[in-house]
């Protein structure tokens, strides 16, 4: 069986080729250095061919801790360990502090209401020492340094969650009367509904990408797309999209990817979106949701995340940037046992479909023959269980959970069917996953029965 790899090609939709696994030479490119006083200086010369994998020994440019005059060069793996963290010699610090204060003492009311006024009109930083934490952390703030100089933006800025980063976005469009949303599924099950349902007074068109340029409107004010997607994998060519955008921003939800293995914003996607509950945060003990972008859009998303309280808990901003120092190594470790456990399964007869993308990673969904509901009820070492990017691994049913408050119609036609099930591959043994994999399919021999929710209607739960 050839193991499906979907992808968006230019502006149609086939099948990818088949992808060879073993670790080879990947092409290097660089980012430029992030610079708020030099917007244009956040794009690179050299940009990555379609599809390549971002290396982690890959160089960016950064700038030294104490002379802002000179730049250092840095690998991925060396920034996503100091970013976020330059100043922490100089105080005489090796481990970040954590700053739990909802408010800070000033005796300077009139500067107090300068700065206060000066966030009102720009929603820029405050310069200075915090005023109250709905209007910013020190500690969140440094996770948002670091995800930014990752993702190779101006700026970041971090959320409760990833549902609370999307609704603010959508928030910032809709108060320039930009409600219109142009789509491409399948998104994950919650962005879906939420721009389906209409909560936050958005309008969506869904299309394919073929079909985006002929979607768009005079208020439209936003083109999502995830890729790979969530959670068929499939994946859509972003510099083609961002084209086909015009001057209307690109989200691109790089959940799944993450910056080690590709960064949007480099192909013209102006927005970021990552559920740091996931891959960034890496151990599911943290709930977070974070939006990379330029500062101008970054100074809306703090003004709307002031005024509806979406904010970030300094210990997750914490967590989150003790995160980022390892998602280099458990994104390529994770990826490579997946690699392989796809090859398994597109080998095994109990399987009917296997989905791997072509920029590779640690999520694999496949279809089977049998009820899937018994291959998830059939593990023991992997956790049955909704969410990804754990150190562990997790299986769940997309069409009974994650994507269950789609309406069952458009699941399908997403490609989402009732036999699909996604695996985020987590830092076990990959012949021990594999054993458990294989008792688990092996309880489902001989079973074709339909799923039992397959006649269900697509009703939220």
């Amino acid at each position: 069986m050839q193991i499906d790899r979907i992808q968006y090609d230019g502006f149609g939709h086939a099948p990818n080729v088949a992808r060879e696994t073993a670790p080879r030479a990947r092409p290097v490119f660089t980012l430029g250095a992030q610079s708020r006083a030099d917007p244009a200086s956040a794009r690179g010369p050299l940009e990555p061919p379609r599809g390549a994998r971002v290396d982690p020994a890959e160089e960016i440019p950064v700038e030294a801790p104490v002379d802002t005059a000179r730049t250092t060069r840095r690998a991925l793996a060396t920034e996503a360990v100091h970013a976020g963290r330059d100043d922490l010699a100089r105080q005489g610090l090796h481990a970040p502090p954590i700053d739990l204060s909802t408010t800070y003492p000033s005796y300077d009311s009139r500067g107090e209401a300068a700065r206060i006024d000066a966030f009102a009109t720009t929603g820029a930083d405050l310069d200075g020492p915090p005023v109250y934490a709905r209007l910013g952390n020190p500690t969140v703030g440094r996770f948002e340094t670091a995800l930014a100089r990752l993702e190779g933006t101006e700026s970041a800025v971090a959320f409760a969650s990833g549902m609370a980063a999307l609704s603010a976005v959508l928030l910032v469009r809709a108060s320039m009367g930009l409600r219109h949303v142009v789509a491409v599924r399948p998104l994950y099950g919650c962005s879906d509904h939420l721009l389906t349902a209409g909560l936050l007074g958005t309008e969506v068109t869904w299309t394919d990408p073929a079909g985006i340029a002929d979607a768009l409107r005079p208020d439209t004010g936003l083109v999502m797309v995830e890729t790979p997607a969530n959670p068929t994998l499939a994946e859509v060519d972003l510099r083609a999209v961002a084209h086909a955008c015009g001057s209307v921003p690109l989200l691109a939800d790089n959940t799944f990817a993450t910056p080690v293995l590709q960064r949007p914003a480099e192909q013209g996607a102006r927005l970021v979106l990552h559920s740091a509950t996931k891959y960034l945060g890496g151990h599911g003990d943290v709930m977070a949701g974070v939006v990379a972008c330029d500062e101008e859009f970054a100074g809306r998303l703090r003004q709307v995340r002031f005024a509806t309280g979406g904010v970030l808990h300094p210990l997750a901003g914490y967590l989150l940037l003790r995160g980022l120092s390892t998602l280099p190594v458990r994104v390529r470790a994770a990826s490579a046992t997946a690699a392989e456990l796809a090859r398994r399964l597109a080998a095994d007869p109990r399987v009917s479909r296997v989905h791997y993308p072509r920029i590779g990673g640690a999520m694999v969904a496949f279809e089977v023959h049998a009820n899937p509901h018994e291959v998830i009820a059939g593990v023991r070492l992997i956790t049955p269980a909704v969410s990804l990017g754990s150190v562990d691994t997790l299986i769940q049913h997309p069409a009974s959970i994650s994507h269950r408050i789609v309406d069952a119609d458009d699941r399908r036609g997403a490609g989402v069917s009732d036999r699909l099930l996604r695996m985020s591959v987590g830092l076990e043994d990959v012949d021990d996953l594999w054993a458990d994999l294989d008792g688990a399919l092996d309880g489902t021999r001989g079973r074709t029965t339909e799923p039992a929710h397959a006649q269900a209607s697509g009703a939220a739960h």
